[in-house]
């Protein structure tokens, strides 16, 4: 439970805002820095280092760096509570949790579909699964252009799976779920791709080899599976984020 705690994001979050506030306090209390504004950028910039310390992603830091100017900026503007509540629904809708899964909506560019589709093999049937399929871009395009294959795409926040449902309508080897993509059994596909974070990479290779056959083919976008070494490594030159290629033995 104790090392549950330490992992949590939220946790480890809260825990460089508040070193953040302390070292800047006391900076002020120093007389090393005055003003509102220096304040602020001296505890974004302290709980921006406390969280590159702590490990965090980098769009956790970012986020640190950019979240008590922006709660002041914002509280100056005079905004009704509603708007607060409209941004966090559409916030919701369009990322699902990635406190939890600690995943943002990635969007995958279409060198890199090109490069997938070089992948797939065109004289005969297979299956396909996007692990975080977002918006639909990768797995719509792939079953236009391979009708024989069988593409499964799974996304767990409600906007980019609708979305995902719209640009796919009519296809029918394409099945789209919403839901938790490592909940689900991943039994019976011949390639899996997934564009998510340096985070859940450990844990997807774990699964992969637990429920893919042999000789199944899982596609990393950007972000390679720490400690294993590649079967091959493609750079589309559009793009310049490799695509990872690893065989499951």
């Amino acid at each position: 439970m104790r090392l549950r705690l330490l992992r949590s994001p939220l946790l480890v979050a809260l825990a460089a805002q508040s070193i953040g506030w302390l070292l800047a306090f006391a900076a002020a209390r120093l007389g090393l820095v005055a003003g509102p504004w220096p304040l602020l950028a001296l505890q974004a910039v302290a709980a921006a280092g406390m969280a590159t310390l702590l490990h965090s992603p980098w769009w956790w830091i970012v986020l640190h760096l950019v979240f008590s100017p922006a709660l002041v900026a914002l509280h100056g503007l005079g905004l009704a509570p509603g708007w607060y509540l409209a941004a966090f629904v559409v916030l919701a809708l369009v990322f699902g949790n990635p406190v939890r899964t600690r995943v943002p909506l990635f969007l995958s560019h279409r060198a890199t579909i090109e490069a997938l589709a070089a992948l797939l093999p065109a004289d005969r049937p297979f299956r396909f699964l996007d692990v975080g399929s977002g918006t639909g871009r990768v797995v719509v395009a792939l079953a236009r252009a391979f009708p024989q294959g069988e593409f499964t795409g799974i996304e767990q926040a409600i906007l980019p799976h609708l979305i995902a449902r719209w640009r796919g309508r009519g296809l029918p080897n394409l099945n789209l779920r919403r839901a938790d993509a490592f909940a689900l059994s991943w039994a019976g596909y011949d390639v899996l791709y997934a564009f998510l974070s340096p985070v859940p990479m450990p844990a997807l290779w774990h699964k992969a080899c637990a429920e893919l056959s042999p000789g199944s083919l899982v596609c990393s976008n950007e972000f390679p599976i720490p400690g294993l070494v590649p079967e091959a490594r493609v750079v589309p030159q559009a793009t310049r984020r490799p695509l990872w290629l690893y065989r499951v033995v």
